[in-house]
């Protein structure tokens, strides 16, 4: 489903990731690895089409990123990549509701508040459509995120440290939440994370270094 191939990326002069391969197959849960500076979000970055690396292929549902113009891998990205980032980017000024349809919109999908309406019930969110981001709680605004990233029903969906700063009983129900999501799709699931708490829940682990 995925593939990479000879990844390279510099800032400034310094290597920041290097990766000679690495594939993931359609439904198949994996956990990138490393302490800070090892490069776990430039390669969600790469993975979601968002940053073009320095060299290297990257296949995504049997298309080359690189090889795409930029309007060609933002359509792209909408209707194939969920990503949920650290930052969560939620859009101030509209609605739960409004945030999620624009993810439609801007994949050049038809809008669809009764597909809009199930996802948010599924993530808990069925009572918030009308709240604005500041209305949320953390955790609801996280919900909110993922529902925006799978909306779209993506093939692969990313996530970026999604518990870190979350107490074990939220940690686990971030990640279950990630998984219920991401199965409801048949979407590969990659989560970059040093949180050793669901380290052990995933065999599939690609693991970086921190490079000095």
């Amino acid at each position: 489903m995925l593939r990479l191939e000879g990844i390279r990326h510099e800032y400034n002069g310094k290597c920041v990731l290097d990766l000679p391969q690495w594939q993931a197959a359609q439904g198949e849960t994996w956990l990138v690895l490393g302490p800070s500076g090892s490069g776990k979000t430039t390669l969600l970055h790469i993975l979601a089409g968002i940053l073009r690396p320095g060299a290297g292929r990257v296949i995504v549902a049997g298309q080359d990123l690189v090889a795409l113009q930029a309007a060609e891998l933002d359509r792209f990205r909408g209707r194939h990549i969920g990503i949920v980032l650290q930052k969560l980017h939620l859009v101030a000024s509209l609605t739960v509701m409004n945030n999620i349809l624009l993810a439609q919109y801007l994949a050049g999908l038809p809008q669809d508040e009764r597909r809009t309406r199930e996802v948010l019930s599924n993530l808990g969110l069925g009572e918030k459509t009308s709240s604005y981001p500041s209305e949320l709680s953390h955790g609801q605004a996280q919900r909110v995120a993922l529902a925006r990233a799978v909306i779209n029903r993506p093939q692969l969906l990313l996530a970026d440290e999604p518990t870190s700063n979350l107490d074990d009983l939220h940690c686990n129900e971030a990640y279950e939440l990630l998984l219920s999501q991401a199965q409801a799709c048949n979407a590969t699931l990659v989560i970059a994370t040093h949180d050793q708490r669901i380290r052990e829940r995933v065999t599939n682990r690609l693991s970086l270094e921190a490079r000095i």
